[in-house]
């Protein structure tokens, strides 16, 4: 079966969030940016997603997360390559990220560690910096 990428509808919220929790990451405030996450679906099942917020001085790349049964596929590859091409149609600057776990993947697309201090104070707001990931998390960027 084929997989396709397309912008998450307010109905796909349920299915990300099992997602996410299903890979241990942060649901807080995922929900407030459904219009810029992307999914994977295999069918009728969502099989992965990568979000977006958007900030006046930068984004966040976050929730990059593959079904276990699915990983190693490819679908990781399609969905940061589909997240990075929304975020230049956004006309986003630089992309940031944080991670506990991905350090290693993340600069094949170019990311770069920096020291959280480096992350504009917009994207800094982000309930994700705030409090959903903790001060250990690896913070990366990527200029667009």
């Amino acid at each position: 079966m084929s997989v396709t990428i397309t912008r998450a509808a307010p109905g796909d919220a349920g299915a990300l969030l099992a997602l996410m929790k299903d890979n241990g990451l942060p649901t807080d405030g995922l929900a407030d940016h459904v219009a810029t996450t992307l999914i994977a679906r295999e069918g009728e099942r969502v099989i992965g997603s990568a979000g977006l917020e958007i900030y006046p001085d930068g984004a966040l790349l976050r929730s990059v997360a593959v079904a276990a049964d699915r990983r190693d596929s490819g679908v990781g590859r399609k969905l940061t390559d589909a997240a990075l091409a929304l975020a230049r149609e956004e006309r986003v600057v630089t992309l940031f990220l944080l991670t506990t776990t991905a350090e290693y993947y993340f600069p094949k697309f170019g990311f770069e560690p920096i020291p959280r201090a480096d992350v504009p104070p917009g994207v800094q707001q982000s309930v994700e910096f705030r409090s959903a990931c903790p001060a250990s998390a690896v913070a990366m960027r990527k200029a667009l």
